[in-house]
Order: structure tokens, then sequence, then C-alpha cells
């Protein structure tokens, strides 16, 4: 199925291999053909986006052009370029090295958030409310 979304009746547009989460979020999962159809959650995304991406990026590492996606293979293959690093490390599955490296992504923009946090904690800001009120008040001293 190459076509950028299906329809279910009435509902939202859905991706192949997503789920939207009750809070809002969108999971990702496959099932690995290398690890005997085992289920493999590829992680939780923002966006149903973000989510069919990771599933087409795990099912094209596992089944080349002949794997069922979500957007064009053309566009798979794009995002794919420069993380190849990461398929079959240690003879581990496509898929499985997909999920470390959207972790790895996650990790790396939680750290950047919660420092950017902790640097807005530390920050103090100051009004200029006129040389009067200052008068005043040193002069109430």
């Amino acid at each position: 199925m190459n076509s950028e979304r299906r329809e279910k009746g009435d509902k939202v547009n859905q991706y192949v291999g997503v789920r939207k989460r009750p809070w809002g979020k969108f999971a990702a999962e496959i099932r690995d053909s290398t690890r005997k159809g085992k289920r493999v959650w590829l992680g939780t995304f923002n966006t149903a986006e973000e989510a069919a991406l990771a599933y087409d990026q795990a099912s094209y590492s596992m089944r080349g052009s002949s794997s069922v996606v979500n957007f064009s293979v053309e566009t798979v293959k794009d995002s794919l370029n420069g993380i190849q690093q990461f398929s079959n490390m240690d003879g581990e599955s496509p898929a499985l090295a997909i999920k470390a490296m959207h972790k790895l992504q996650r990790m790396s923009l939680s750290s950047n958030s919660s420092e950017e946090n902790k640097q807005q904690k530390d920050l103090l800001i100051l009004e200029d409310l006129g040389s009067d009120l200052l008068e005043e008040l040193l002069s109430s001293w």
C-alpha cells in the first residue's frame, strides 16, 4: 500500500502501524519477520506522521522495496540516509535498530529541553519602574 493514508469509515485517517494513545501521542509498532513475527514497539511520537515514518523506516529496512509503507519509497529512503549505521548492529533486527535510533533521538531532545528549562529557572527578569519609585524607596531607608 503506497498511498499516503488509508480511511476506515468515518474515522480519522490512519497510518499503517500507528495507533493513537488516549493522551494524544502516537505509537508505532511493527511485526518483525526476523524475530518470528514478534511485535516490536518502535516508540511514541508527537504526531501521527512521525510515527508513520518510523514504521516505514523499519518496514523498508526489513523488507526492502516490497514493504508496505505509508509514504513514498523515496521519502523513506531519504529519511534513512545518514542513519544506516544503525542497521543490523551486532546482527540485531532492523526494527530493533530503528527503535534504538529513535530512542537516542528522543533522549537527545529531552536532554536539550531539560537544559533549557534549567536555564529558564535560573533566569531573573528585572523591570525598570522609573526613577521616581527608586528615589522614593531610597529615601524611605
